[in-house]
C-alpha cells in the first residue's frame, strides 16, 4: 500500500498535469479500482487531488507536514536516503543522527524534523526552527578520509543547497565562507557538520542542514546578528518542502558520489565560483576583533580561507567571520 502510494506521487511528479487512471493502472500493475483507492487514501492524508472525467487525476497540493512517501517518490539517489527518520519535533536532528550513527545507522541515513526546540548553528549560535515552514535535516556519512579532510564535506553541503535552490526557484544563491548560503546578502541556509573520529580515520560525519523555506518575516527572531531571509520571502511564492528536500538529497548524493571518486577538487572549484567574496576585498574578524584584511583568494584543500595581503602574501585562516569591504 505504502509503495503504491509513493509510486503514484512519483508518477504525478514525472508526468505533470493530469495523469489518466489507465496510465496509473498500467504503470503500477493494478486495477483502476485499486488506483482509485490509493488516490482516496492520499486525499485522506491531506493531498489535494483533482479528478476530471476523460482526463484523469491531477495533484494540486501536498499536506503542510512532511510526508515520507512524497520525499521517497522524489528521490533518485544511490546512498543518501537509504533510511529516512521523520520526527514531528526534536531538540536537534544533528543530535539524533549522531546518536543513531553511534548505534550503527548506515551511511545515507537522514533525520528530518518538522521543528527543532534546540537548533544550533556555528559556534553554538541558536538556529530558529519553527514548525511547518523550513527544512531541518541531518545526514550520516562514513567516508574513508582523514579527520583533517572532514571540513571538505561542509563545502559540499553548501554547493548541494545552492543547487537545490536554483532547481526549485529562479533565485541565484551565493555561498559565504565557511558555511552560510545567502540570497541578496541575507542568510537563507546554514550548515553544521559534526564528526566522530580516531587519529587515523573518521568513524562517521553528520551533515546538519537548515534551510529557511517558507518562513515569514514575523517568524524570525528580533535579535538576529545578521540579516536572514527565506525562499518564500525572496521568490514571492511558497516552495514545497517535501519536493525541496528530495531535490537537496538528490544533489547531495550526486556530489558525494563524485567526491568519493574524484576527491575535493571539483567541489572546491564550484564552491569558489559560487562564493560571494570571490576576488573581493574582505575583513575577517574573530570574536568581534579584527583578525585580518585583504583580498579573498579562495580556499585550500582543508577548507581554510586564503587571504591575499596588500604585500601579496597568502595568509591561511581557519576560523572567523567574513565581511566584504
Amino acid at each position: 500500500m505504502h509503495q503504491k502510494a509513493s509510486d503514484i506521487l512519483r508518477l504525478f511528479r514525472e508526468e505533470g498535469g493530469f495523469v489518466s487512471g489507465e496510465y496509473f493502472s498500467r504503470e503500477l500493475g493494478v486495477s483502476r479500482t485499486a488506483v482509485w483507492k490509493h488516490i482516496s487514501a492520499l486525499r485522506g492524508r491531506g493531498y489535494r487531488i483533482e479528478a476530471v472525467p476523460s482526463r484523469g487525476y491531477k495533484l494540486l497540493s501536498s499536506p503542510e507536514l512532511y510526508d515520507e512517501q512524497e520525499i521517497v517518490a522524489g528521490l533518485d539517489t544511490v546512498r543518501i536516503g537509504c533510511r529516512l527518520d521523520f520526527l514531528k519535533q526534536t531538540p536537534s536532528t544533528n543530535a539524533d543522527a549522531f546518536r543513531g550513527a553511534e548505534e550503527g545507522a548506515p551511511e545515507g541515513t537522514v533525520v528530518i524534523a518538522d521543528a527543532q526546540s534546540g537548533g544550533k548553528g556555528r559556534r553554538g549560535r541558536v538556529w530558529s526552527s519553527p514548525p511547518g515552514v523550513n527544512l531541518y535535516c541531518s545526514v550520516v556519512l562514513r567516508p574513508k578520509i582523514m579527520p583533517h579532510e572532514a571540513p571538505q564535506l561542509t563545502f559540499l553541503s553548501a554547493v548541494a543547497v545552492a543547487r537545490a535552490i536554483e532547481r526549485s526557484t529562479a533565485l541565484v544563491p551565493e555561498i559565504k565562507w565557511p558555511n552560510d548560503v545567502l540570497i541578496g546578502g541575507k542568510k537563507v541556509a546554514g550548515l553544521l557538520n559534526e564528526m566522530s573520529a580516531e587519529t587515523d580515520g573518521i568513524n562517521f560525519i553528520v551533515l546538519g542542514i537548515g534551510v529557511n523555506v517558507n518562513m515569514a518575516a514575523g517568524q524570525f527572531p528580533a535579535d538576529l546578528r545578521h540579516p536572514a531571509t527565506s525562499l518564500l520571502l525572496e521568490s514571492g511564492r511558497e516552495v514545497g518542502r517535501a519536493q525541496f528536500a528530495s531535490l537537496l538529497l538528490n544533489e547531495l548524493d550526486r556530489l558525494y558520489g563524485d567526491f568519493l571518486l574524484q576527491g575535493f577538487g571539483p567541489v572546491r572549484e564550484e564552491w569558489q565560483k559560487r562564493c560571494n567574496a570571490a576576488g573581493r576585498r574582505i575583513q575577517v574578524s574573530d570574536g568581534g576583533a579584527e583578525q585580518a584584511c585583504g583580498t579573498f583568494a579562495g580556499i585550500d584543500g582543508d577548507g581554510a580561507l586564503l587571504l591575499r595581503s596588500d604585500d601579496d602574501r597568502i595568509e591561511r585562516i581557519i576560523n572567523g567571520d567574513v565581511r566584504i569591504i
